[in-house]
Protein backbone atom coordinates (compact mmCIF):
# COMPACT_ATOMS: atom_id res chain seq x y z
CA UNK A 1 0.00 0.00 0.00
CA UNK A 2 2.74 2.20 0.97
CA UNK A 3 4.56 1.24 -2.29
CA UNK A 4 1.52 2.37 -4.50
CA UNK A 5 1.45 5.49 -2.83
CA UNK A 6 5.06 6.48 -3.21
CA UNK A 7 4.86 5.81 -7.14
CA UNK A 8 1.94 7.82 -7.43
CA UNK A 9 3.54 11.05 -6.11
CA UNK A 10 6.02 10.20 -8.61
CA UNK A 11 4.50 10.37 -11.45
CA UNK A 12 2.55 13.74 -10.02
CA UNK A 13 6.06 14.82 -9.83
CA UNK A 14 6.76 13.64 -13.60
CA UNK A 15 3.50 15.59 -15.12
CA UNK A 16 4.50 18.79 -13.15
CA UNK A 17 8.70 18.64 -14.58
CA UNK A 18 7.00 18.26 -17.74
CA UNK A 19 4.36 21.13 -17.56
CA UNK A 20 7.15 23.36 -16.19
CA UNK A 21 9.80 22.32 -19.17
CA UNK A 22 7.10 23.32 -21.81
CA UNK A 23 6.37 26.68 -20.23
CA UNK A 24 10.01 27.58 -19.62
CA UNK A 25 11.08 26.12 -23.74
CA UNK A 26 8.35 29.05 -25.02
CA UNK A 27 10.57 31.93 -26.09
CA UNK A 28 9.59 35.24 -24.36
CA UNK A 29 8.76 38.45 -26.54
CA UNK A 30 10.88 41.18 -26.21
CA UNK A 31 9.54 44.46 -26.30
CA UNK A 32 11.23 46.74 -28.72
CA UNK A 33 12.47 49.61 -26.91
CA UNK A 34 12.67 52.75 -28.58
CA UNK A 35 16.61 54.18 -28.42
CA UNK A 36 16.25 57.93 -28.16
CA UNK A 37 19.33 60.04 -29.25
CA UNK A 38 20.73 62.21 -26.59
CA UNK A 39 20.10 65.65 -27.49
CA UNK A 40 23.19 67.25 -28.73
CA UNK A 41 22.67 70.72 -27.82
CA UNK A 42 22.24 69.63 -24.30
CA UNK A 43 25.68 67.55 -24.01
CA UNK A 44 27.09 70.64 -26.70
CA UNK A 45 26.86 73.48 -24.68
CA UNK A 46 26.73 72.26 -21.12
CA UNK A 47 29.98 74.36 -20.22
CA UNK A 48 29.01 77.45 -21.92
CA UNK A 49 28.31 80.37 -19.31
CA UNK A 50 25.54 82.02 -20.58
CA UNK A 51 25.75 84.97 -17.99
CA UNK A 52 29.57 85.75 -19.57
CA UNK A 53 28.03 84.84 -23.26
CA UNK A 54 29.48 87.29 -25.96
CA UNK A 55 30.44 85.70 -29.19
CA UNK A 56 33.33 87.28 -31.42
CA UNK A 57 35.14 86.14 -34.33
CA UNK A 58 38.14 85.17 -32.08
CA UNK A 59 35.46 82.76 -29.60
CA UNK A 60 33.10 81.94 -32.44
CA UNK A 61 35.00 78.27 -32.91
CA UNK A 62 35.27 77.68 -29.14
CA UNK A 63 31.77 78.24 -28.35
CA UNK A 64 30.39 76.39 -32.19
CA UNK A 65 31.60 72.93 -32.72
CA UNK A 66 31.07 72.85 -36.38
CA UNK A 67 33.07 69.17 -36.86
CA UNK A 68 30.21 67.29 -35.55
CA UNK A 69 27.54 69.37 -37.25
CA UNK A 70 26.12 66.96 -39.72
CA UNK A 71 26.14 64.10 -37.44
CA UNK A 72 23.85 65.87 -34.76
CA UNK A 73 20.87 66.51 -37.34
CA UNK A 74 19.33 64.04 -39.79
CA UNK A 75 17.48 65.50 -42.79
CA UNK A 76 16.56 62.03 -43.89
CA UNK A 77 12.86 62.81 -43.38
CA UNK A 78 13.05 66.16 -45.08
CA UNK A 79 13.36 64.26 -48.56
CA UNK A 80 10.65 64.75 -51.02
CA UNK A 81 9.33 61.22 -52.15
CA UNK A 82 9.26 60.69 -55.88
CA UNK A 83 7.65 58.03 -56.91
CA UNK A 84 8.44 56.95 -60.21
CA UNK A 85 6.37 55.49 -63.27
CA UNK A 86 3.57 57.75 -62.28
CA UNK A 87 1.81 59.30 -65.57
CA UNK A 88 -0.40 62.44 -65.30
CA UNK A 89 -3.57 62.49 -65.88
CA UNK A 90 -5.14 62.81 -69.44
CA UNK A 91 -7.20 65.24 -70.66
CA UNK A 92 -11.07 65.32 -70.37
CA UNK A 93 -11.35 66.55 -73.61
CA UNK A 94 -10.33 64.08 -75.94
CA UNK A 95 -9.83 66.65 -78.61
CA UNK A 96 -6.80 67.99 -77.82
CA UNK A 97 -4.85 64.99 -78.19
CA UNK A 98 -3.56 65.30 -81.72
CA UNK A 99 -4.09 62.13 -83.75
CA UNK A 100 -1.41 59.58 -84.06
CA UNK A 101 0.41 60.15 -87.77
CA UNK A 102 -0.29 63.86 -87.82
CA UNK A 103 1.62 66.80 -87.30
CA UNK A 104 1.29 69.45 -85.07
CA UNK A 105 0.17 72.72 -86.13
CA UNK A 106 3.01 75.31 -86.66
CA UNK A 107 2.38 77.98 -83.81
CA UNK A 108 1.58 81.89 -85.57
CA UNK A 109 4.21 84.11 -84.65
CA UNK A 110 3.02 87.81 -83.78
CA UNK A 111 4.58 90.55 -85.70
CA UNK A 112 7.45 92.62 -84.09
CA UNK A 113 6.89 95.24 -81.98
CA UNK A 114 8.24 98.65 -83.43
CA UNK A 115 11.87 99.82 -82.07
CA UNK A 116 11.28 102.37 -79.37
CA UNK A 117 13.02 105.46 -80.58
CA UNK A 118 14.14 105.69 -76.80
CA UNK A 119 16.44 102.16 -77.04
CA UNK A 120 19.55 101.42 -79.12
CA UNK A 121 18.48 100.05 -82.92
CA UNK A 122 20.48 99.44 -85.56
CA UNK A 123 22.24 102.08 -88.21
CA UNK A 124 21.43 102.10 -91.28
CA UNK A 125 17.81 100.29 -90.93
CA UNK A 126 14.52 102.64 -90.90
CA UNK A 127 12.17 102.39 -87.45
CA UNK A 128 8.33 102.97 -87.34
CA UNK A 129 8.86 106.06 -87.82
CA UNK A 130 11.10 106.21 -91.08
CA UNK A 131 14.31 107.42 -89.26
CA UNK A 132 17.84 106.36 -89.56
CA UNK A 133 19.62 104.20 -86.23
CA UNK A 134 22.11 102.96 -84.37
CA UNK A 135 24.14 100.42 -85.95
CA UNK A 136 27.60 101.07 -84.19
CA UNK A 137 26.60 103.75 -82.06
CA UNK A 138 24.52 104.26 -79.21
CA UNK A 139 21.54 106.47 -79.46
CA UNK A 140 19.68 107.57 -76.55
CA UNK A 141 17.14 109.89 -77.11
CA UNK A 142 18.72 112.88 -79.12
CA UNK A 143 22.05 112.45 -78.54
CA UNK A 144 24.05 109.99 -80.68
CA UNK A 145 27.40 108.29 -78.80
CA UNK A 146 30.04 106.85 -81.26
CA UNK A 147 33.23 106.77 -79.13
CA UNK A 148 35.47 104.15 -80.15
CA UNK A 149 34.36 102.30 -82.53
CA UNK A 150 36.56 102.51 -85.45
CA UNK A 151 34.70 104.66 -87.52
CA UNK A 152 36.37 105.95 -91.15
CA UNK A 153 33.83 109.16 -91.76
CA UNK A 154 30.74 110.13 -90.15
CA UNK A 155 27.62 107.81 -89.71
CA UNK A 156 24.52 108.51 -91.08
CA UNK A 157 22.43 109.95 -87.86
CA UNK A 158 18.74 110.67 -87.25
CA UNK A 159 17.04 114.13 -87.82
CA UNK A 160 16.29 114.73 -84.49
CA UNK A 161 20.14 114.25 -83.24
CA UNK A 162 21.05 116.90 -81.09
CA UNK A 163 24.59 115.73 -79.40
CA UNK A 164 27.14 113.80 -81.44
CA UNK A 165 30.17 112.27 -79.70
CA UNK A 166 32.50 110.48 -82.46
CA UNK A 167 35.80 110.73 -79.97
CA UNK A 168 38.08 108.19 -80.68
CA UNK A 169 38.14 106.91 -84.07
CA UNK A 170 39.56 107.07 -87.32
CA UNK A 171 37.64 109.42 -89.20
CA UNK A 172 39.76 111.76 -92.12
CA UNK A 173 37.62 113.85 -93.26
CA UNK A 174 34.18 116.04 -92.96
CA UNK A 175 32.17 115.99 -95.90
CA UNK A 176 29.81 119.06 -96.99
CA UNK A 177 26.67 116.46 -96.66
CA UNK A 178 27.42 114.57 -93.61
CA UNK A 179 25.34 116.80 -91.39
CA UNK A 180 22.95 118.01 -94.19
CA UNK A 181 19.17 118.84 -92.61
CA UNK A 182 20.41 118.19 -88.93
CA UNK A 183 18.71 121.43 -87.89
CA UNK A 184 18.48 120.44 -84.51
CA UNK A 185 22.22 119.88 -83.47
CA UNK A 186 24.30 121.46 -80.97
CA UNK A 187 27.07 119.90 -80.04
CA UNK A 188 29.79 117.94 -82.17
CA UNK A 189 32.54 116.14 -80.53
CA UNK A 190 35.04 114.58 -82.79
CA UNK A 191 38.21 114.57 -80.21
CA UNK A 192 41.16 112.38 -81.47
CA UNK A 193 40.34 111.63 -84.56
CA UNK A 194 42.55 111.93 -88.10
CA UNK A 195 40.68 114.51 -89.52
CA UNK A 196 42.49 116.71 -91.70
CA UNK A 197 40.19 117.90 -94.14
CA UNK A 198 36.88 119.78 -93.80
CA UNK A 199 34.27 120.91 -96.63
CA UNK A 200 34.07 124.69 -96.27
CA UNK A 201 30.41 123.68 -95.61
CA UNK A 202 30.42 121.26 -93.47
CA UNK A 203 29.02 123.27 -90.57
CA UNK A 204 28.06 126.35 -91.91
CA UNK A 205 24.12 125.54 -92.51
CA UNK A 206 23.86 124.26 -88.84
CA UNK A 207 21.40 126.66 -87.68
CA UNK A 208 21.51 125.36 -84.11
CA UNK A 209 25.42 124.29 -83.08
CA UNK A 210 27.03 125.66 -80.48
CA UNK A 211 29.80 123.40 -79.71
CA UNK A 212 32.43 122.63 -82.13
CA UNK A 213 35.08 120.55 -80.41
CA UNK A 214 37.59 119.12 -82.90
CA UNK A 215 40.87 118.97 -80.51
CA UNK A 216 43.79 116.25 -81.24
CA UNK A 217 43.44 115.98 -84.99
CA UNK A 218 45.40 116.95 -88.34
CA UNK A 219 43.39 120.06 -89.53
CA UNK A 220 45.24 122.34 -91.66
CA UNK A 221 42.26 124.75 -92.03
CA UNK A 222 38.95 125.94 -90.58
CA UNK A 223 35.44 125.55 -92.42
CA UNK A 224 32.65 128.47 -92.42
CA UNK A 225 31.11 128.46 -89.17
CA UNK A 226 27.47 129.43 -88.32
CA UNK A 227 26.59 132.75 -86.23
CA UNK A 228 25.09 130.01 -83.34
CA UNK A 229 28.46 128.89 -82.66
CA UNK A 230 29.26 129.52 -78.95
CA UNK A 231 32.29 127.41 -78.40
CA UNK A 232 35.29 126.16 -80.94
CA UNK A 233 38.04 124.16 -79.57
CA UNK A 234 40.38 122.90 -82.49
CA UNK A 235 43.42 122.48 -79.71
CA UNK A 236 46.71 120.15 -81.07
CA UNK A 237 45.90 120.87 -84.45
CA UNK A 238 48.16 122.06 -87.56
CA UNK A 239 46.10 125.41 -88.24
CA UNK A 240 48.80 127.90 -89.11
CA UNK A 241 47.28 131.53 -89.24
CA UNK A 242 46.70 131.07 -93.54
CA UNK A 243 44.37 128.08 -92.37
CA UNK A 244 41.87 130.66 -91.33
CA UNK A 245 39.54 133.07 -93.36
CA UNK A 246 40.53 136.72 -92.95
CA UNK A 247 37.74 138.18 -90.21
CA UNK A 248 36.63 135.08 -89.45
CA UNK A 249 35.42 135.17 -85.67
CA UNK A 250 34.47 139.22 -86.39
CA UNK A 251 30.55 137.88 -87.26
CA UNK A 252 29.92 135.26 -84.91
CA UNK A 253 28.31 137.13 -82.48
CA UNK A 254 27.34 134.43 -80.20
CA UNK A 255 31.00 133.32 -79.92
CA UNK A 256 32.10 132.67 -76.28
CA UNK A 257 34.92 130.35 -75.79
CA UNK A 258 38.43 130.50 -78.83
CA UNK A 259 40.66 127.69 -78.09
CA UNK A 260 43.06 127.30 -80.58
CA UNK A 261 46.22 126.46 -78.72
CA UNK A 262 48.56 123.88 -79.58
CA UNK A 263 48.62 125.08 -83.54
CA UNK A 264 51.06 127.18 -86.32
CA UNK A 265 49.43 130.35 -85.61
CA UNK A 266 51.72 133.65 -86.34
CA UNK A 267 49.15 136.23 -85.46
CA UNK A 268 46.18 136.88 -83.16
CA UNK A 269 43.06 136.23 -85.34
CA UNK A 270 41.86 139.51 -84.95
CA UNK A 271 38.87 141.38 -84.89
CA UNK A 272 37.84 139.14 -82.12
CA UNK A 273 33.60 139.96 -81.16
CA UNK A 274 32.17 141.37 -77.79
CA UNK A 275 31.13 138.31 -76.76
CA UNK A 276 34.29 136.20 -76.44
CA UNK A 277 35.46 135.41 -72.75
CA UNK A 278 37.84 132.78 -73.23
CA UNK A 279 40.85 133.06 -75.49
CA UNK A 280 43.79 130.16 -75.81
CA UNK A 281 46.51 130.35 -78.15
CA UNK A 282 49.26 129.11 -76.09
CA UNK A 283 51.89 127.00 -77.69
CA UNK A 284 51.90 128.66 -81.26
CA UNK A 285 54.33 131.05 -82.96
CA UNK A 286 52.66 134.23 -82.42
CA UNK A 287 55.48 136.96 -82.09
CA UNK A 288 53.55 140.23 -82.37
CA UNK A 289 50.25 142.11 -82.11
CA UNK A 290 48.63 145.22 -83.34
CA UNK A 291 47.68 147.55 -80.13
CA UNK A 292 43.80 147.46 -81.60
CA UNK A 293 44.02 143.47 -81.22
CA UNK A 294 42.00 143.79 -78.16
CA UNK A 295 41.27 147.01 -77.33
CA UNK A 296 39.94 150.05 -79.35
CA UNK A 297 42.53 152.78 -79.38
CA UNK A 298 40.63 155.24 -80.38
CA UNK A 299 38.35 155.06 -77.54
CA UNK A 300 39.94 155.12 -74.18
CA UNK A 301 36.83 154.60 -72.39
CA UNK A 302 36.01 151.25 -74.04
CA UNK A 303 36.12 148.28 -72.26
CA UNK A 304 35.69 144.66 -72.11
CA UNK A 305 34.55 143.39 -69.15
CA UNK A 306 33.82 139.85 -71.01
CA UNK A 307 37.08 139.11 -72.09
CA UNK A 308 38.78 137.91 -68.45
CA UNK A 309 40.55 134.88 -69.83
CA UNK A 310 43.48 135.18 -72.27
CA UNK A 311 46.35 132.72 -72.97
CA UNK A 312 49.14 133.45 -75.02
CA UNK A 313 52.03 131.81 -73.04
CA UNK A 314 54.35 129.30 -74.66
CA UNK A 315 54.80 132.17 -77.37
CA UNK A 316 57.86 134.16 -78.42
CA UNK A 317 55.95 137.29 -77.99
CA UNK A 318 57.15 139.74 -75.70
CA UNK A 319 53.79 141.37 -73.91
CA UNK A 320 55.88 144.14 -72.69
CA UNK A 321 56.07 145.76 -75.64
CA UNK A 322 52.58 146.70 -76.39
CA UNK A 323 51.51 148.22 -72.94
CA UNK A 324 48.44 149.81 -75.01
CA UNK A 325 47.18 146.80 -76.24
CA UNK A 326 45.51 145.96 -72.85
CA UNK A 327 44.08 148.96 -71.31
CA UNK A 328 40.68 147.80 -71.70
CA UNK A 329 41.42 144.25 -70.36
CA UNK A 330 39.89 143.50 -67.00
CA UNK A 331 42.92 141.23 -66.49
CA UNK A 332 46.34 141.17 -68.29
CA UNK A 333 46.93 138.16 -70.64
CA UNK A 334 48.98 135.18 -69.46
CA UNK A 335 52.30 134.89 -70.96
CA UNK A 336 55.93 136.48 -71.11
CA UNK A 337 56.32 140.10 -69.81
CA UNK A 338 60.37 140.34 -70.46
Amino acid sequence: MALGHRMKTLAWVGIASLCLGATWAVPAKKERKKVEKPKPDLVLNENLDLDNYDMTLDSYGDIMDLNNYEELYDYGDLAPKVEVGTLAPRPKDHGALPELGTAAPTPKLKPLATTNPTHPAPLGLNTAQGLPSCLRCLCIRTSVYCDDTDLEHIPPLPPDTTYLYARFNRIGAIRAGDFMGLKKLKRIDLTSNSISWADVDAFRLLPSLQELILPENRLTALPELPRSIVRLDARLNRIPSAGLRPEAFQDLTQLQFLHLSDNQLDYIPAPLPESLRSLHLQNNNIQTMHEDTFCNSQDQSHIRRALEDIRLDGNPINLSLFPNAYFCLPRLPTGRFF
